[in-house]
């Protein structure tokens, strides 16, 4: 029932001489002549050195034409280049290029990899590389490539620009001669080592459409000389990018209010779209069953949430509409260790926290943990500064360059200027209204997950809430613990600290019909859909690793083998093993080796694992909100395993699924027709570096303004025309800091608005086009 992500990939004979590769062993003669080699390539860049020739995409070395499903290549004799084409009926299209054994890179100068590529494409083509040590480890780079780019993209690999944790996802650009930068696409803490180098795979990621690229002369080429000011001094006083100019920029504090008094006029004269109910159902349609709350019903094959009057509707709007995570590290801390204390009541994640106010006393005893991150500021208030109240402070940070310190948010600050402030935090009022009144302007349905409660009272928007299940329970640690370990929802712990989360929610909530459902938690680490056994089931393999009196999970376990197998000879013969007995499957196993029936098991106690989670979660939130929509776990397109999937399928009113590609490719999502139940895509977006000053684009690139908005309008037609849809939720309202949110230093063009509350006019322009005919469209008869 489920799709297999197609990742397919070929050798590729290399055609190198020994004084082009490099390899361990390597005597100072042989160095020496490595040095004799050194190429200059003036057509691409004056300065470029290469170091090593990986390979030249020549007849000779390619061989012969390679036709596999996912991907398609060609040598152009006429044009020594490759031509691949990345197909939109596969998930993961993949070219690997891998020797016959690793490249050693170990004795080079600093250097980066560096490729010649031309996009032939009809649209932007959004590209990733990869690459990987013997070891496994690797990192990944990403860049979006115009309709018609042509030129050298590059990753430094070694020197400072690419082993500074500078606690940014993207960095100021380097080296503007030297061709375009990928941008990371994980953080460099952790990050591998890369001086032998055993694959590098060209690939591309949940297309809507075939994209063609023709590509040449993959090399190692020594690194420019560094600039000695970068990353110094970057933002200015508004938080935006100092080194250009780009449309949405303000330059003076009067021209910030100019364009707040502009809109404001404009939003004042819209009034939005026709024939919407009072929750933004839609009064054209056909009219329901009303029961005075956001529930779900099938209408002619396709499923619809129904407003609480009883129309039907269709939930789109912006996530994460509020102040928590938008401040950013100063690289600043207090000589004052008692205020990263937590208490045991919390149910607030640390990325969800809002202004903490810090007492002037604490201030006065500030010193600089980070002179790299203090350097990027040209200006940061004094304390006695009147924007000095959107100061805050980290007590722990998930990535970075620094584990906690002092932040600043530029985005209250500006809304602090733009608004002005006559008391009690006026300016944030304020944007409360005008957010409203753009969400009435655009177009949008609802606010997404994460938005301030502040729009809980206001009854103007339908909302989701939600909690965090966070507490001192028992953890287990799979293959990816993105966002932490997963909890063992087998501990009496979690079901306590479930019960407290929620009832947290419900004095919230207050039963308004205002609320469209609930989503608990985010992105857990349940696995990989596909990979190696202990990709997708290390969470069990963790707690089959712990004795009975450690893991309630293993103690659940233990007691589901027992009774399945009777005898420990009936499971060691099953799982191909030698365990003494029942006991020492108690005290904690470990495997080399998975036998088929064992791997069987493995994904029943995945699926046994969900299930109790989901139990737990559900049977809570349904005894303290009943009349409220139960929305899933929102899992990750990379952590959605078929077991949880299956095992969520009882307890969710909604499914959820967090889906970062270029839309919902058919081939991978229609299993969902046969799941037969509402689903609503929790967390989408497209950004771009190219003119938005921020450095990096966020998960989705694209390769300018125009081109974002293109590509919105092409997700919401592959959303709109899926019968199980009723929802996507745009991650986020407001770009992040261009110096990181503080959390984990996440930096990308991924909001609505930028920095100074501007919004992007293309984008804009395409949320209408889509927002004001999503009702027609959908309801059309196919």
């Amino acid at each position: 029932m489920l799709h297999k992500i197609s990742k397919l990939s070929f050798n590729i004979s290399l055609i190198l001489s020994s004084t082009l590769l490099i390899s361990a062993c390597q005597n100072e003669a042989n160095l020496a002549n490595e040095q004799e080699n050194v190429q200059t390539n003036e057509a691409i860049a004056g300065t470029e050195q290469v170091l090593t020739d990986l390979i030249t995409f020549s007849e000779e070395a390619l061989a012969h034409k390679v036709d596999l499903d996912g991907i398609e290549t060609q040598y152009l004799d006429s044009k020594n280049k490759l031509q691949v084409i990345f197909s939109k009926d596969a998930s993961i299209p993949t070219m690997r290029i891998e020797p016959d054994s690793p490249w050693d890179l170990s004795n080079l100068p600093a250097h980066n990899i560096a490729i010649d590529v031309k996009n032939v494409s009809e649209s932007s083509a959004h590209l990733y590389l990869s690459l990987e040590n013997p070891e496994g480890k690797s990192q990944r780079h990403s860049l979006s490539l115009a309709k018609g780019f042509e030129g050298t993209i590059f990753v430094p690999i070694t020197g400072m620009e690419a082993e500074t944790e500078t606690g940014l996802w993207g960095d100021a650009p380097i080296w503007p001669d030297a061709g375009t930068m990928m941008v990371w696409r994980s953080w460099r803490s952790g990050k591998p080592d890369l001086s032998k180098l055993a694959k590098v795979d060209i690939f591309m990621i949940g297309t809507l459409e075939d994209k063609t690229l023709e590509i040449n002369n993959l090399r190692i080429r020594k690194n420019p000389p560094s600039d000695p000011n970068w990353m110094k001094g970057i933002v200015d006083q508004f938080g935006q990018n100092t080194m250009m100019d780009y449309a949405g920029k303000v330059k003076s504090e009067s021209e910030l209010k100019a364009l707040a008094n502009a809109e404001l006029a404009a939003l004042a004269a819209s009034k939005g779209p026709e024939h919407r109910s009072k929750f933004g159902g839609y009064t054209k349609g056909p009219k329901l069953e009303a029961t005075g709350y956001f529930r779900t019903e099938k209408v002619d094959g396709k499923w619809w949430m129904v407003d609480p009057e009883g129309y039907v509707f269709f939930s789109h709007g912006p996530a994460n509409v509020r102040m928590a995570n938008m401040t950013t590290l100063t690289g600043i801390d207090y000589d004052a260790p008692e205020i990263r204390k937590r208490r045991a009541e919390e149910v607030t994640p640390e990325d969800s926290m809002g202004i903490i106010k810090i007492p002037n006393d604490i201030k006065a005893q500030n010193y600089v943990i980070s002179p790299l991150r203090n350097d990027m500021f040209t200006w940061l208030p004094d304390y006695d500064h009147p924007l000095a109240e959107h100061y805050s402070y980290r007590r722990s940070t998930h990535k970075g360059a620094i584990p906690y310190g002092e932040t600043f948010s530029f985005y209250r600050a500006n809304l602090h200027r733009r608004y002005g402030n006559d008391g009690n935090e006026s300016y944030l009022r304020k944007w409360e209204e005008v957010t409203i009144d753009r969400m009435r302007d655009w177009g949008f349905t609802s606010f997404g997950n994460w938005v301030d409660p502040a729009f809980y009272a206001a009854k103007q928007v339908p909302y989701f809430a939600n909690g965090w299940i966070i507490g001192d329970f028992k953890t287990l640690s799979g293959y990816k613990n993105h966002w932490g370990l997963m909890p063992d929802p087998f501990d009496p712990v979690f079901a306590e600290r479930a019960q407290y989360t929620i009832d947290v929610l419900k004095r919230k909530v207050k039963g308004s019909p205002w609320c469209a459902g609930i989503f608990i938690d985010n992105e857990k680490s349940w696995g990989e859909r596909t990979g190696t056994v202990p990709q997708r089931y290390g969470v069990i393999l963790d707690a089959l690793s712990k004795s009975v009196q450690d893991s309630p999970a293993k103690a659940a376990f233990s007691e589901r083998l027992k009774a399945k197998y009777g005898s420990i000879d009936a499971l060691n013969k099953a799982w191909n093993t030698n365990i003494a007995d029942w006991s020492a499957l108690d005290a904690g196993v470990e495997f080399t080796e998975y036998s088929d029936k064992l791997v069987a098991d493995l994904s029943s106690l995945l699926e046994a694992l969900g299930e109790q989670y989901f139990v737990v979660v559900h049977n809570t939130l349904e005894k303290a909100l009943p009349n409220h929509l139960y929305m899933g776990a929102r899992m990750a397109n990379w952590g959605m395993p078929d077991e949880i999937i299956k095992a969520s399928l009882k307890y969710s009113d909604v499914l959820s699924f967090n889906i970062y590609e270029e839309g919902v490719q058919p081939h991978a999502w229609d299993f969902l027709e046969e799941v037969d139940l509402p689903t609503v895509i929790g967390e989408f977006h497209i950004g771009t570096s190219s003119d938005s000053g921020m450095f990096n684009p966020g998960i989705v690139h694209a390769s300018d303004q125009q081109d974002r908005a293109q590509m919105y309008k092409d997700y919401m037609a592959s959303v709109l025309s899926k019968p199980y849809m009723v929802g996507a939720h745009w991650f986020q309202y407001v770009d992040e800091p261009l110096t990181g949110r503080a959390f984990d230093g996440e930096n990308a063009n991924i909001g609505f608005v930028n920095v100074a509350d501007i919004p992007y006019p293309h984008l804009i322009d395409a949320v209408k086009d889509v927002t004001y005919n999503m009702y027609q469209q959908r309801l059309e008869k196919e």
